[in-house]
């Protein structure tokens, strides 16, 4: 049996955290009616003895009492999200001592999150995470979750990153990075995000991004579709805070779904470590573009299910991806298909056979697919498909990132706040917007000798 630690890093990571541990309970507690602890359970809870008084007991086969806590580690440099979690649903399935707070943020500076509480708080994260290590059997993989607009999710979440790189090198590092949309509200923004992107290109196996745009407009178009009817839900649709609680649940569907075959049995299961292993050809080039049907969010439990071409349609689509994309018109390296429910092996190769003619792969990885089966379906639904493609596509969205990279920089505009915290230097800059030029060049030199494409007018240059 192999187990999985989560790292939730910021506001954003912490959120997202919690909803999935939320969602992962709600499942086990669905599908485990006798409350057994087992390998499913285990891959991302461990137990401890206690009174049966507590809401989210289970009960061991030799009947002793026990209590599940989430293999997890939560760090926030202000303390109030971590505070309302603790007071919250999820209050018996973490504890103290895998909590790290502070008390005064990170400012939307990454200097500040990655050089001051980085270096500061250094000692106590890897503390955390070599106990959250020790209650593992078989470690496999981290999953760290944070954003990059802000300063405490890109700065110390991808200090966190480096820590994992440096304590534990042979295990498994997947990311959930969620970007900001072009007219996020942190000015600043853009610097943060192209600082955690050159961290992130360095330092993990597997990136799974997530843009806040993406989000927006799912839901947007959710809100679209349901125009005309009258439901009970539709309420929960108006207002900022739904909004957030639905982004969230996306993102902690889309976990649900990559990490199913861990947790459950499936005729076809895949193993964590094969998702960096089967769709990563080049270390750099680790960025997978996430599509997930049917996309449910709190309204969509119990809606009529879909049948699996419609599923391969939808996930191929770019109205469900996770991320602004388009790599129907973009060169696959790999694809892999996590299928949850009963899904036959002949209907995934069925679609993969009449989806071939329009997915154009490079030249030498033609039959690139990766599939997983897993036998438990999401609560609410008999069926759902996440697709993890490896694509020349989310080019565009560096290229964008530089963009507003550029603009800022170019005026050396807010530049001060960075440079008075100790350990920063320009220097990072430079080599930030140079990690992102080379990384942008990897996948343009693969559309151009694969597609004979023409290439991108001269890569802008970095002001001096």
């Amino acid at each position: 049996m192999t187990q999985s630690v989560v790292v939730q890093v910021g506001q954003c990571g912490n959120q997202i955290g919690c909803r999935f541990w939320e969602l992962a309970l709600q499942e086990y507690a669905h599908f485990n009616k006798k409350r057994l602890y087992d390998d499913a359970t285990g891959a991302f809870f461990h137990n401890v003895d206690l009174t049966s008084r507590n809401k989210g007991v289970y009960c061991s086969n030799n009947g002793v009492v026990q209590l599940l806590k989430a293999r997890a580690v939560l760090l926030d440099m202000e303390e109030r999200v971590i505070s309302q979690m603790m007071k919250g649903s999820l209050r018996d399935v973490f504890d103290h001592t895998q909590v790290l707070t502070g008390m005064s943020g990170a400012g939307n500076n990454w200097a500040v999150g990655y050089m001051m509480y980085g270096l500061n708080y250094k000692d106590k994260i890897v503390e955390q995470l070599r106990k959250a290590a020790e209650q593992c059997d078989c470690l496999q993989s981290f999953f760290l979750i944070h954003s990059t607009g802000g300063g405490t999710g890109s700065g110390l979440g991808t200090r966190v990153l480096s820590l994992l790189k440096d304590e534990f090198p042979e295990v498994c590092r997947i990311v959930t990075p969620v970007f900001p949309s072009v007219n996020d509200d942190v000015v600043v923004s853009p610097y943060n995000t192209a600082l955690a992107l050159r961290e992130l290109t360095e330092n993990a196996d597997c990136v799974l991004p997530v843009e806040n745009q993406s989000l927006e407009d799912i839901l947007n178009m959710q809100r679209s579709s349901r125009a005309g009817r009258r439901r009970p839900t539709m309420n929960r649709l108006i207002g900022s805070e739904y909004s957030l609680d639905a982004r969230n649940e996306i993102v902690a569907n889309m976990l649900l779904n990559l990490t199913s075959a861990a947790r459950f049995d499936g005729s076809l299961n895949m193993d964590l470590n094969e998702i960096a292993m089967n769709l990563v050809p080049f270390p750099q080039m680790h960025y997978l573009v996430p599509s997930l049907s049917p996309l449910y969010t709190l309204a969509d439990v119990g809606a009529p299910s879909k049948r699996m071409n419609q599923l391969f349609n939808n996930a191929f689509s770019r109205s469900h991806q996770l991320i602004k994309a388009d790599p129907k018109h973009s060169l696959y390296l790999a694809c892999s298909l996590v299928a949850r429910g009963n899904v036959q092996v002949s209907d995934l190769r069925r679609n993969i056979d009449r989806l071939k003619p329009s997915l154009h792969f490079v030249s030498w990885n033609p039959e690139g697919w990766k599939t997983s089966l897993c036998s438990v379906p999401p609560v609410g639904h008999s069926q759902s498909l996440l697709v993890l493609a490896n694509n020349t596509a989310v080019k565009s969205t560096f290229m964008e990132l530089r963009e507003q990279f550029i603009k800022l920089y170019r005026n050396k505009a807010h530049l001060h706040h960075y440079l008075q915290v100790d350990g920063m230097e320009q220097s990072l800059f430079s080599e930030a917007v140079t990690s992102l030029d080379s990384l942008i060049e990897e996948y343009h030199c693969l559309d151009v000798e694969a597609r004979k494409l023409i290439p991108d007018a001269p890569r802008i240059k970095i002001a001096k």
